[in-house]
């Protein structure tokens, strides 16, 4: 197993001059750190206009940056929007950011979120799927081709040959966001490596990794001539200390999180520059649901999130993505955390990477079939519903059950 660190740029209020300044600084230092320690991956998103929750509207910047800082590390764009890009000027990104970093680039590609994000670059939300598919198709070959034009319906420009072109041949790996959980079968077929949140359980992360490789080896749909990436990697909430009372006394910035992202999905920007997610979290953070996130995220001593993560390895995930920059979470207790896991936890599954790497090689093969794991417990959870606190398979279809009946009878009004 494989791990990374993931960064979305959190920021609560209150702001001081400088906050902007030294969360970007701290971010830098740790990617740094955790190429030191023997991280695989460095993570970055992209996103637009939600303070607080995520202040990276340009991760090839920080990435860049990282990448002159670092030796070994691979540098992920955990997600570009295709969707608020050109494809032109997406390639060339990518392309650069890989000849700076020495060809460490990962390539996550991802639709954008809701109205809050979408909405102030003239895009509707009900397109982005379909935007999203033409943008692929449009973007990929321009890695490779010196003399490529394009004509859909989204997006229309003359043969041009874009430049630079990556260190990487024919690009860096390509892999898209399962937001919704059910992406991840639809990732296997479109033959992209699948970047989600962490599993419900062990069991639903097995019937899910089957369904994804069932879905590249027997259902394969690519959107347009690339080589596949068959990798399944997760994002978790993360906090290493030395006891579990420690680590959970350190972990709100995990809850901020998940209170940030329900907020902006049911709210979307509805006061620019004036809101303070911070005090509205205040009550919530205290909840079962709070408490219930940590409960589920690898937060503990090094023996609790080994136990955790022996369970996710047994079910074949490829990557687990650490998110320590959270909330107001210290940069001393993300250090301390990061090398922590590093020294006690890291080295026992990196020395079973062989073991999995035999395994995904018979996989992909056909030397071991996969049986067909039903995955229906675990279909209604989608981390942009009411919020992505991690429910039980009977607690989702009650969930679901009730909203039903909600919309029946506001139907029959």
């Amino acid at each position: 197993m494989k791990f990374g660190v993931f960064y979305e740029m959190q920021l609560p209020r209150p702001w001081r001059e400088d906050s902007e300044y030294t969360l970007f600084q701290n971010a830098l230092a740790q990617v740094e750190a955790a190429d030191r320690l023997g991280y695989d991956y460095a993570w970055e998103v992209e996103h637009h206009f939600l303070e607080e929750y995520s202040h990276s509207a340009a991760p090839e910047v920080f990435l860049g940056a990282a990448s002159q800082r670092t030796k070994n590390i691979r540098l992920g764009y955990g997600i570009v929007q295709l969707t608020t890009n050109q494809p032109h000027r997406v390639a060339e990104k990518v392309a650069t950011l890989d000849l700076v970093s020495g060809g460490r680039v990962e390539f996550g590609m991802g639709e954008g979120a809701g109205p809050a994000e979408l909405h102030p670059f003239n895009i509707r939300v009900r397109d982005k799927r379909e935007r999203w598919i033409e943008a692929v198709k449009a973007t990929i070959p321009m890695f490779t081709k010196t003399n490529w034009s394009f004509d859909g319906e989204y997006y229309k420009f003359p043969a041009r040959n874009v430049v630079p072109k990556p260190v990487q041949k024919p690009h860096p790996p390509l892999w898209v966001a399962c937001s919704n959980i059910q992406t991840i079968a639809q990732a296997g077929a479109w033959g992209l490596g699948a970047l989600g949140f962490t599993f419900i359980s062990p069991e639903a992360a097995k019937a899910w990794a089957h369904r994804y490789y069932n879905c590249l080896l027997h259902r394969s749909d690519l959107i347009t001539d690339y080589p596949t990436n068959p990798n399944i990697a997760m994002v978790s909430g993360f906090m290493c200390a030395e006891t579990d009372e420690e680590a959970r006394e350190k972990a709100a910035g995990w809850t901020f999180f998940i209170f940030a992202l329900s907020y902006y999905g049911r709210h979307g920007v509805d006061a620019p520059g004036e809101g303070d997610l911070w005090a509205a979290y205040q009550d919530w953070r205290h909840s079962d649901k709070a408490r219930q996130a940590v409960d589920n995220a690898l937060v503990g001593s090094p023996e609790t999130i080994r136990r955790k993560l022996r369970a996710f390895q047994d079910a074949h995930v490829d990557q687990v993505i650490l998110l320590n920059q959270a909330g107001k979470t210290s940069h001393q207790d993300i250090l301390d955390s990061l090398e922590l896991f590093a020294r006690e936890v890291m080295p026992e599954f990196h020395d079973r990477e062989a073991e999995h790497a035999q395994w995904k090689a018979d996989v992909l093969s056909g030397r071991l079939e996969l049986e067909e794991l039903s995955t229906e417990p675990y279909d209604l959870y989608s981390h942009q519903n009411e919020d992505i606190v991690r429910l039980t398979p009977e607690q989702l279809k009650a969930q679901m059950a009730a909203k039903e009946a909600a919309r029946a009878a506001a139907g029959e009004d």
